[in-house]
């Protein structure tokens, strides 16, 4: 008996009998202010930076092309000009785009492309020719000889017909046969001498790195548009099925249990009377008799199966897994009907909280909202520096990529040492205090987004508990209910445990972003020699993964008892940890139990909606040729199905899960408090103390 009482200690007292006790209590305090206090200063500083990066951002910068000065195309004083030329497309084939995302030759906004190829020094001698020429120059010239115009890049060199893309001008090459052209000849004149159309390919595939997807994605874009009334069609008979699967749960969930415990039994079954089979039939086959030992390793693993001492292997392993299962389910058979029964109830309470089906929407709204908040911040803070020059050239130059001003750049001690170099716009940077702040400010927007979305995510579970807890504790179900439950249980958590919320949300955020930060630092080593640092990073890793899991998984239940009991944070964590520590194994066989049934019914309901969707918009089956869109990619809508009907199936087993979870808790905190007497009974289903065979004894 002391041995039980000390284990019994370690694990935290049992709840006592409450006579006054009715299921979540009203008469409740506000819990953990400090947090609530920390946390609205954290939002209202979230505020703040936002309108900070909002009054110093420009999105333009990532939408717009921009000239050699940093100028907009299409924007301001350019705004007939919105169109990217540039001087030399085959200094784009510099390894230097790929370094500094600009290629390193003037580029000009112009009106519309060049339709003719020609030369300066051909056009230079003819004014018609001439006038159109100098619209593709920085400035005009004026009367400047042609070598001081190269000299200075007042003006390109020659023109090629070209055609807008990307809202930039890229040579239109072609092919006649094999051979690339461009505008229908195989050569073209560069100024200085004739060179093949072929020349320009490399320029461009550097220039054009993303032309292949812009054009994938109009045409996705295309076929949204004609398909997107049938993608809805189809995610309306996932949410239909998904209604359908949780009320079957009620009836079909202990069939589903006991049929897949089967069919693991008869298929490890199988494989021992395969190997048995196999380990048979060798007998008389030259050569199966020698030992693995004397075989020795063979980087042809199939050599292995003809030999007897592997399938006698097998058939060992194998016998040992069954053993081990058959003798789990002898020992764990009263708790898999008891999590069996656990699901049938949740689904009971499901159907009498039918609104809980839907809260998932007004989580999905909350997290819509905090995701966009945090984009956009993202962006106006990453567009708010100013415009960067640094020097270009094609060759080496002592001066590479260092810092320039355009305005002297020609006169300058770099432009002398280097004569082809080129100051060119870079990026956006800035030495002001706010652009020296400003990677702080990236951080903040991001802890802040995953403190905001997860207690969003803590908000939908503490809500759900309240409701699902106030249906467990209802003497006479579902009389005994509140009138509205779900909204009752959302006003207590607003109102007395934001608090809580935020200090349960605090600590998942920091973990994950420690998360982030391993996760760029190893970004940052992937080349790296040490190999120590790299294990070390993994094992920190992996660590911090484990510890973001178990965090969710306290989490959880600490809401569940905080909506209950109107505990504060810590307090309740410690509860709900040592209630689960006194029915640890009973907890493994529910999560696991749960996990399957809902994996199969994910798996399920994508599978039959996603069969649906490809026979219908891939256009395989004759009924549905007429009624089908055509379409670019029918994996377009398929995919976007597939991801949409596991998002709804997600979002109602989550409320499904989260029910299994209140109940659970709600059903140990029953055994403990209660004792089956007049007094104190029972409120499980009679199911359930049929399971456990404790019954309520009669007043």
């Amino acid at each position: 008996m002391p041995v039980e009482e000390s284990g019994y200690k370690k694990r935290g007292e049992p709840k006592k009998f409450d006579p006054d006790f009715k299921g979540p209590i009203q008469n409740r305090g506000c819990t953990d202010i400090i947090c609530c206090i920390l946390f609205m200063v954290a939002i209202v500083g979230y505020v703040a930076v936002g309108i900070l990066a909002w009054s110093h951002g420009d999105p333009r910068k990532v939408i717009y092309p921009t000239d050699s000065l940093g100028q907009y195309c299409g924007q301001g004083k350019l705004e007939k000009k919105p169109l990217l030329f540039y001087f030399n497309m085959m200094k784009c084939a510099s390894p230097m785009v790929l370094l500094e995302f600009q290629c390193p030759t003037p580029q000009v906004c112009v009106e519309k492309c060049p339709d003719r190829t020609s030369t300066l020094l051909t056009a230079i001698k003819n004014p018609p020719d001439w006038e159109y020429y100098k619209s593709y120059c920085r400035e005009d010239p004026g009367n400047m000889p042609v070598p001081q115009i190269l000299q200075k890049k007042l003006c390109p060199a020659y023109l090629i017909s070209s055609k807008p893309f990307l809202q930039r001008c890229f040579p239109s090459l072609g092919k006649k046969g094999e051979v690339i052209t461009v505008g229908d000849k195989e050569t073209f004149n560069d100024g200085d001498k004739i060179r093949d159309a072929k020349d320009l390919v490399a320029g461009m595939n550097n220039a054009t790195v993303v032309m292949e997807g812009r054009q994938v994605a109009m045409k996705i874009f295309e076929d949204y548009t004609k398909s997107w009334y049938w993608i809805l069609i189809c995610l309306l008979i996932a949410v239909v099925l998904s209604l359908i699967f949780i009320v079957l749960l009620r009836y079909l969930a202990g069939i589903m249990v006991w049929v897949m415990i089967l069919l693991v039994v008869a298929v490890v079954a199988c494989g021992i009377a395969y190997s048995s089979f196999k380990y048979v039939n060798l007998k008389d086959t030259v050569g199966s008799n020698i030992t693995l030992k004397e075989l020795g390793f063979q980087p042809d693993f199939s050599v292995y199966l003809h030999i007897r001492q592997t399938w006698l292997a097998f058939i060992i392993i194998l016998a040992i897994l069954e053993v081990i299962i058959l003798v789990l389910l002898i020992f764990l058979r009263n708790r898999i009907r008891i999590a069996v029964e656990l699901m049938k109830e949740a689904s009971r309470a499901v159907g009498c909280v039918m609104s809980s089906l839907f809260y998932p929407i007004f989580t999905f709204f909350l997290l819509t909202i905090v995701i966009a908040y945090w984009g956009i911040t993202a962006v106006f803070l990453s567009t708010s520096s100013e415009p960067v020059y640094k020097v270009f050239n094609e060759t080496v130059c002592p001066h590479a990529r260092q810092t320039c001003q355009p305005e002297n750049f020609t006169s300058s001690a770099m432009k002398i040492d280097c004569p082809k170099s080129e100051c060119l716009f870079a990026f956006y940077g800035g030495e002001t205090p706010y652009h020296k702040y400003l990677i702080l400010f990236q951080f903040y927007n991001v802890f802040l987004f995953f403190w905001c979305a997860n207690f969003v995510t803590a908000l939908g579970q503490m809500t759900l508990a309240g409701a699902f807890a106030s249906y467990y504790w209802a003497p006479n179900k579902p009389n005994d209910m509140p009138a509205y439950p779900l909204c009752a249980s959302l006003g207590r958590s607003l109102r007395y445990h934001t608090g809580s919320l935020a200090f349960g949300s605090l600590i998942l955020a920091i973990v994950q972003i420690i998360r982030v930060l391993l996760e760029y630092i190893d970004h940052k080593l992937k080349g790296a020699e040490n190999k120590f640092a790299r294990f070390l990073l993994c094992c920190l890793k992996c660590c911090f993964w484990c510890l973001e899991k178990f965090i969710k998984f306290m989490n959880r239940n600490a809401y569940i008892m905080v909506a209950i009991y109107g505990k504060n944070f810590c307090r309740s964590a410690s509860d709900a940890f040592f209630l689960l520590m006194r029915n640890v194994i009973r907890v493994v066989v529910l999560d696991k139990v749960t996990d399957f049934i809902l994996f199969l019914g994910k798996l399920l309901i994508v599978g039959l909606v996603g069969i649906f969707a490809f026979f219908f918009f891939s256009g395989h089956t004759d009924a549905f040729k007429t009624a089908a869109p055509s379409l670019h990619y029918y994996w377009v809508p398929i995919l976007t199905v597939l991801v949409g009907t596991y998002l709804i199936a997600h979002g109602f087993f989550s409320v499904y899960a989260m029910c299994v979870d209140t109940l659970f808790l709600c059903f140990l905190e029953d055994l403990e408090r209660n004792d089956g007497s007049p007094e104190r009974p029972f409120l499980m289903s009679d199911n359930l103390r049929n399971v456990l065979k404790k019954k309520n004894q009669a007043n």
